[in-house]
Formats: structure tokens, C-alpha cells, sequence
């Protein structure tokens, strides 16, 4: 199912990468000039910007085990690799990183711009960098100037902790995964019908009762405040923010479970362990119901600094429409009065969605066209959009009929069917300030560790990448897959287990 890792030779490692070998692809590329080369003697200088610093020492961090060179970061002398914030036309994450035999500057307005100017860098050194130990080299990065800033400002990744639960250090490598490729937004499904996987204070049976299990009936686990807090700042540093989900007013099983009085006849069903959807919900008409999601909310928004909160709202099939419009008034309040703006699956715009809410789509191709038209009519009066659009995005699909792992209820997605499209027309009428970005859900029902996650995320999720930060106009599948087959040495050299797609011309190995 995945592969060895294997080390970069040294005549391939002497060649640089190309600087339009990246992944996404840059929006300018400019080659030329001798190439630069990291030696024992180069410096990472920083303007003295605490921003500037934190990410040299990122790079610092990463590039110390395989070179086996001390990098010093400093804000004093010339030459060698320069990260320095500056004033210019780059927007809130764009950047630009000149290569010479003399330095490589990476320049940008902010520390997000930096730190993804610095993953193009790691991208054009050879994959050897990625590995914990001392390295031969050469370290030669090519010559010329890279432009570059993101098309969308929501580039995001969904994780469902609640199908089966991942530990903190499980999620922290879906980060640094995640960051390779220039995402900046991390969704975590934290509650479902088979667990609730965070800590409520006012609640507390929800994540010790409904967190105690898992689908198959395995021990589940919960995150401590201080976990959650941990994953926020972890992946801060890596300048992806932490998007939480409180799936309602279905997918509550397991709250249902924990708290008698949030079902209609006030008895607590069992925990549920299986994989079917649809046939729970919180009970609309009691008071106690909006108590519940006042607490909850109130204490997911004080850990979370990011400006969005996630309540789900997709497949309630066991709350009449009218209960469902019902609810969703109520609680959208309830989410701006604790400061944050209302993320929800698509089927919230069969309510009313409030303003500056988005709008997760995760429809597919053959859905209706009256349901499709619900979101163009939400979108074109304001409603932003987020396309995960399930037979593309949804990176629990199997590849084909013979893939181990994941489900098959949206159809196969190879890599090709998930990077060939183009997130701006795919719903005819929507105005294009209206798709907000792209998003690839990793729901977990037959996922358990993190070499499934990562099979079933590679080589998907960089293309989901692509499209969520390049140009529509450099979207090209039969140049696109030549770079993707240039990444698996670098996945190879982190350790990820990948799946070998026919559709790309991955090297012999």
C-alpha cells in the first residue's frame, strides 16, 4: 500500500529543481542565473521582525538533520538566505524568492507569505532535505525569481476525528503535511454520531461518555482543552487556522447518548458504533436544546482564535424541514454573540443563512438541479461558498474499485477526476467573489492511522492545493501530473505512504 523511502542520488541532487517544478504552481516564474548553494557557512538573516524570525527558525529546523549544518539565524551581515518582510503588492500571503549564486531572498508582507515562500524553497531543494539525518548533497537551489501569491483565500483540509479518534500528534503530521502544500485552513469534525472528541466544561459526559468509543466499537478518546489548544497553536505555526465543527442538528448520537434531556422523550439512546447517517437530532422544541448549544459554543469559540465556527447542519433527515429552519435561526445567533462567523455544510441554505456565512458545498455532479439552484440563489445573495464538491474532494473516496481503504458512495475519484476542474465555474450563476476556496474532506469511517489518512490524502491533496491557490490558467493535467511525479521522492524521504495512481508517470523505482 505505500512505499519505502528511498534518498536522492547524488546526480539527481546535483541538478536543481526546476523552478516551475513546484507544487501549487507558482503565479510567475522567471528562471535564470547560476544557481545558489547552501554550505557549512550560510547564515539565515532576518530583519528583526519577530515574525521574520519565527519562521527562520522553522527553516533552520528543517533544514539542520539533513544537511548537517549549523544555519545560525541572524539579523546581521550579507548574503546567504534572506527572509525579510517588506511593504509591496503581494497580499496577505503572497511572496517572492530571488535565487542567486550570492543569496535566495524570500520577501513578503507577512509572516504567512514568508512561511509559504519558504515551502517553495524546501520544494526546489533536493528531497533529501526531508530526511532526520545527515545527507551527502549537493544543496543548490536555481537561479531566477519566483511571484507568487494564492487565488483563494480558503485553501482548507478537513479531518473527522469523530469516525475514529487521532491523537494530537496524529493531527500535528496532517499539519505539517497539510502545510507542504500551502493550505491554510484545518477543519476538524470534532462530534458525530460515534463520538464527541472535545472537552466541554459545562457538559462534561459528552466527551467523557460520548467520547469513550468509536466506529467498531474501539476505545474512541477525547481532546483535553489543553489538546485542542496544543493543535491550535501547532498549527498557527504553521499558519493554518483551526476551523472546528459542532455538527448539529444531526450527527448527535453521541450527545444523545451522554444527555437524556436533549431527546424529545427524555431517554438517552445507546452509544452507536456503525456507519449509517441520518437518524439523530437534537430536539428542536425544548428549551434546554439552545442551553446546550450556548455552552458549547461558548466554550469551542474561547479556545479558538480563528475567526470561523463550523455547525454542520448537512444530511438531518430526522428533523422536519420546518425544525431544521427552526434551529438554524436560533443558533446562528448564538455563534455571532461569542464573535465568530457561521461555517456550515451546503443544506444551510435551505434555512436562512445568516450574513457573511459560508456555505460548505459537498454536492456532486449528479445532484439535483433544485438543490444545486438553492446554493447559486444563497451565493448571489451573499452567501460565500467553500466547494468540496464529494465525487472531486472528498479524499475518503476510493481511487478505484480495488482500493483498500474508504468508501465508494460519491463514485471512484482518481487523481485526474479530483485535480480536472475548475472550482470558479463550477456552479454556473454564482458570482465569482462568491466561491471563497476549496476544501477536501478525510472522513474517517474506515480510516484508524495515520498511513491510511496519508494513502488515502496521496497524491490527491496537493492538486487540491493547486487548485485552491494557482492561476486557472496554469491548471494543465498533463503538465500537472509530470510535477506531482517529482513530489513522491520528497514523500518518500518524509516517510508518507502514497498511492502509486497509473494516471501519473512516477519514476522507476
Amino acid at each position: 500500500m505505500g512505499v519505502c523511502a528511498t534518498g536522492a542520488t547524488p546526480a539527481r541532487a546535483a541538478a536543481p529543481t526546476p523552478l516551475d517544478r513546484v507544487v501549487p504552481a507558482p503565479s510567475s516564474v522567471t528562471p535564470g542565473g547560476a544557481p545558489f548553494r547552501i554550505t557549512r557557512g550560510t547564515h539565515i538573516r532576518v530583519d528583526g521582525s519577530r515574525e521574520a524570525r519565527q519562521v527562520a527558525q522553522y527553516l533552520a529546523d528543517l533544514l539542520r538533520p539533513s544537511t548537517g549544518y549549523r544555519l545560525p539565524v541572524t539579523a546581521h551581515g550579507e548574503g546567504g538566505i534572506r527572509l525579510a518582510l517588506t511593504r509591496g503588492d503581494l497580499g496577505a500571503e503572497g511572496y517572492r524568492l530571488s535565487s542567486s549564486p550570492r543569496s535566495v531572498t524570500i520577501s513578503a508582507r507577512t509572516s504567512a507569505g514568508l512561511f509559504h515562500g519558504v515551502q517553495t524553497l524546501r520544494q526546489l531543494l533536493p528531497a533529501a532535505v526531508e530526511k532526520d539525518t545527515v545527507q551527502p548533497g549537493p544543496w543548490t537551489v536555481a537561479g531566477g525569481t519566483v511571484t507568487d501569491s494564492p487565488r483563494y483565500a480558503w485553501r482548507g483540509a478537513m479531518l473527522d476525528v469523530a469516525r475514529h479518534f487521532f491523537t494530537v500528534e496524529q493531527v500535528k503530521r496532517y499539519i505539517d503535511q497539510l502545510a507542504l502544500y500551502k493550505l491554510n485552513k484545518l477543519h476538524l469534525h470534532l462530534s458525530d454520531d460515534q463520538g464527541w472528541r472535545l472537552a466541554i466544561d459545562s457538559w462534561p459526559r459528552l466527551a467523557t461518555h460520548g467520547g469513550s468509543t468509536e466506529v467498531g466499537g474501539g476505545p474512541g478518546g477525547h481532546y483535553t482543552k489543553a489538546d485542542y489548544q496544543e493543535i491550535v497553536r501547532y498549527a498557527a505555526s504553521r499558519h493554518l487556522e483551526v476551523v472546528p465543527e459542532i455538527d448539529m442538528p444531526g450527527h448527535t448520537n453521541a450527545a444523545l447518548a451522554s444527555y437524556a434531556e436533549l431527546n424529545c422523550d427524555g431517554v438517552a439512546p445507546p452509544l452507536y458504533t456503525g456507519t449509517e447517517v441520518g437518524f439523530s437530532s437534537l430536539c428542536v422544541g425544548k428549551d434546554v436544546t439552545y442551553d446546550f448549544v450556548d455552552d458549547v459554543i461558548r466554550e469551542v469559540a474561547a479556545l479558538t482564535p480563528g475567526r470561523y465556527l463550523h455547525i454542520g447542519g448537512d444530511e438531518a433527515h430526522s428533523t422536519s424541514h420546518e425544525d431544521y429552519v427552526r434551529f438554524m435561526d436560533r443558533v446562528q445567533p448564538i455563534v455571532a454573540k461569542y464573535g465568530k462567523t457561521v461555517v456550515g455544510w451546503h443544506q444551510l441554505t435551505g434555512a436562512t443563512p445568516a450574513k457573511g456565512a459560508l456555505a460548505q458545498y459537498w454536492g456532486l455532479d449528479r445532484t439535483s438541479a433544485e438543490e444545486k439552484a438553492r446554493v447559486v440563489k444563497a451565493a448571489q445573495n451573499g452567501t460565500g461558498l467553500i466547494l468540496s464538491p464529494a465525487d472531486r474532494l472528498y479524499l475518503d473516496m476510493k481511487y478505484t474499485e480495488d482500493t483498500p481503504l474508504g468508501l465508494s458512495w460519491a463514485g471512484y475519484v482518481e487523481v485526474q477526476r479530483s485535480y480536472d476542474w475548475d472550482p470558479g465555474a463550477y456552479l454556473p450563476g454564482v458570482p465569482e467573489g462568491a466561491v471563497k476556496g476549496v476544501e477536501a474532506p478525510m472522513w474517517s469511517e474506515t480510516l484508524e492511522e495515520s498511513g491510511h489518512i496519508e494513502f488515502m490524502a496521496f497524491p490527491r491533496l496537493p492538486g487540491v492545493a493547486e487548485l485552491g491557490w494557482s492561476p486557472a490558467a496554469s491548471h494543465d493535467w498533463e503538465r500537472y501530473r509530470v510535477r506531482l511525479a517529482a513530489q513522491a521522492e520528497r514523500w518518500d524521504a518524509l516517510g508518507i505512504q502514497w498511492y502509486r495512481s497509473p494516471q501519473v508517470p512516477w519514476s522507476a523505482r
